[in-house]
């Protein structure tokens, strides 16, 4: 089992282009359950998770596009339209958000890596269920109107936006990177 599970490690991709079913119910919750055991110093639980499905996609679409508007009140129709469209790309849309708190040994950025770590134990918990998924950033994941209008304190802010459903299409296998162009032996 240990083989598998490292095959699966090293050969898992990204998947831009998904569709329904997106894990709901009683699996996602397991799915969160495994996000839960992600390196955590101190068991803060510095993380939280916005889970958006159904018609709530449109609405988090139509924020994305008042926080693409923010930014660049000049966006043309075609940019417009990406950000307005970006949370149907899954039939689940969940934001990661790092969540810190005040604590004498466990800095904010530590606590923030934690949440990302709980990003990446969801996409591999899903993904290890026959799902797939993509997690992204770009300008409105830094934007504080949008974390704002999504209910985020100040001090919070998002990890990413995990898109999940069923991979369209097969797999693409991406390039492997050389161990001795990333890892020294001390």
């Amino acid at each position: 089992m240990s083989q598998e599970i490292l095959e699966f490690l090293k050969n898992r991709t990204s998947a831009p282009r998904l569709e329904a079913p997106a894990p709901d119910g009683e699996l996602l919750r397991d799915l969160f359950q495994a996000a839960f055991r992600v390196p955590d110093h101190a068991r803060l639980r510095p993380w939280r998770f916005l889970c958006v499905s159904g018609d709530k996609r449109r609405d988090l679409g139509e924020l994305m596009l008042d926080s693409l508007l923010q930014r660049d009140p000049l966006a043309d129709a075609a940019q417009r339209e990406k950000a307005r469209s970006a949370p149907l790309r899954a039939p689940l849309v969940v934001v990661t958000i790092a969540s810190p708190v005040e604590h004498a040994k466990v800095p904010a950025c530590e606590q923030r890596w934690s949440a990302a770590c709980a990003t990446h134990a969801l996409l591999l918990a899903a993904e290890s269920q026959g799902f797939a998924g993509v997690w992204r950033t770009g300008e409105a994941a830094f934007d504080r109107q949008l974390m704002t209008a999504l209910g985020l304190a100040d001090t919070e802010s998002i990890v990413g936006f995990l898109y999940l459903g069923t991979r369209i299409g097969m797999a693409r296998s991406a390039p492997e990177v050389a161990f001795e162009d990333k890892v020294t032996l001390w």
